[in-house]
């Protein structure tokens, strides 16, 4: 964290990002918020070298494997904010600007009391409509079917998105996602798994 994280951090700041200072040129940016491990997002890097990668995680450990990753594999496209994912995403991406939106098995929050708690709700949706640039994707998963529902209904449900799903519902895992530590741990348990792309209309 010490030596690699001031090399791969967004830095601190009140306004927001420009990509092209920050990545040094001006190719396409996407945005993961809870990357866990970092397995999937340097995966995601390393195999498309020309696409920028923005992982926010504020668990220390899981940013501290990313870190290693990126310096093993000698990956350069991708820059670590460790904050608060909906306050990154509403002070820090300026409007119209993400080509990309990942989010890959969030916390689920499976007791109904508790299903406020999920970072999918509507405000959060017109948030992300905002920040994304016309023809940008936004890709979920999840392994619970009563999320894939709700993350379902309430992008169905906002004018900025079409589905890209053939079935309007749910899409086979695109190959650009790689498998990922919680999905394995949820094939195990013999959930379903659940992917939504989203394009971010004109």
């Amino acid at each position: 964290m010490d030596e690699l994280l001031p090399r791969y951090s967004v830095g601190t700041s009140a306004t927001s990002l420009d990509f092209a200072e920050l990545f040094g040129n001006r190719r396409p940016v996407t945005l993961e918020i809870g990357f866990g491990n970092g397995d999937a997002t340097w995966q995601m890097a390393q195999k498309h070298p020309l696409e920028n990668y923005i992982g926010v995680e504020v668990h220390q450990p899981g940013v501290g494997h990313l870190l290693l990753k990126l310096e093993e594999h000698g990956i350069d496209n991708v820059r670590i904010a460790c904050e608060d994912g909906v306050e990154f995403l509403r002070n820090r991406i300026a409007d119209k600007s993400l080509d990309g939106f990942r989010l890959y098995f969030p916390d689920p929050w499976p007791k109904k009391r508790h299903h406020k708690r999920r970072i999918i709700q509507p405000a959060f949706v017109n948030l992300l409509a905002e920040k994304m640039a016309a023809g940008g994707i936004v890709h979920l998963a999840t392994d619970w079917h009563n999320y894939a529902e709700h993350m379902l209904e309430v992008l169905q449900q906002n004018p900025a998105f079409e589905n890209l799903s053939e079935t309007n519902e749910y899409c086979i895992r695109p190959a650009w996602r790689p498998l990922t530590k919680y999905e394995k741990r949820g094939q195990r348990l013999g959930h379903g798994v659940y992917d939504l792309l989203f394009l971010r209309r004109s």
